[in-house]
């Protein structure tokens, strides 16, 4: 019974991954015949998709992003899985997103997933997340400041609520890794060299 559950569980987390790793920004930048990663910033993501393709091509790929994280904690549940490994398949999912095999393990830099991930695990730390994360987008034009916010947002939050354990370690780690994603992009704020949504990518 134990050998089967964690047969289950590593099966999980390995399903999760490669649900993660769907490279829809790339794939769908292929299709209209262009290399996501030669254009912009050179990032697989939304926002490299709208700058290079539009806000319709960006909103599809930032939703099935989202829903990339989203259906990874969704799958471990309906799995029946603890929820300590509901939460590694939620990881799973990010890792699979930023180190993705079908782009040689390089990927984007896990924003949305990241946030479908912490939505569905905790909503209140989601929701937190979001709103901070949008409102700061919208005021800055800075996606990238918008996101390390956002994800700031969602490690105080399930820290201050008192969340278990596992889930406390799990949206830190997903923060933690969100802002390591973005140390090139801290380094041009603070250069005050980062470029703003509408703006050519310096």
């Amino acid at each position: 019974m134990i050998v089967s559950t964690l047969l289950l569980a590593l099966s999980a987390v390995l399903v999760s991954y490669l649900i993660g790793s769907v490279p829809a920004a790339s794939w769908l930048a292929r299709s209209r015949g262009v290399d996501i990663r030669k254009v912009g910033s050179g990032n697989s993501g939304a926002t490299n998709v709208l700058r290079s393709l539009g806000k319709g091509p960006a909103f599809l790929v930032a939703a099935f992003d989202i829903l990339k994280g989203a259906l990874a904690v969704w799958l471990a549940r309906a799995l029946g899985l603890p929820p300590e490994w509901v939460g590694l398949c939620g990881v799973a999912a990010v890792i699979g997103h930023n180190f993705s095999p079908f782009l040689g393990f390089r990927g984007g830099k896990g924003v949305a997933t990241s946030f479908g991930t912490i939505a569905v695990l905790d909503p209140v730390a989601g929701a937190g997340a979001f709103v901070l994360g949008v409102f700061t987008m919208w005021l800055t034009r800075f996606v990238s400041a918008g996101s390390i916010l956002g994800a700031l947002t969602a490690g105080i939050l399930v820290v201050a609520l008192g969340r278990p354990g596992w889930l406390t370690l799990v949206i830190l780690f997903l923060a933690a890794l969100l802002i390591w994603q973005h140390r090139a992009n801290i380094g041009r704020l603070t250069a005050g060299k980062e470029s703003r949504l509408g703006e050519k990518v310096r």
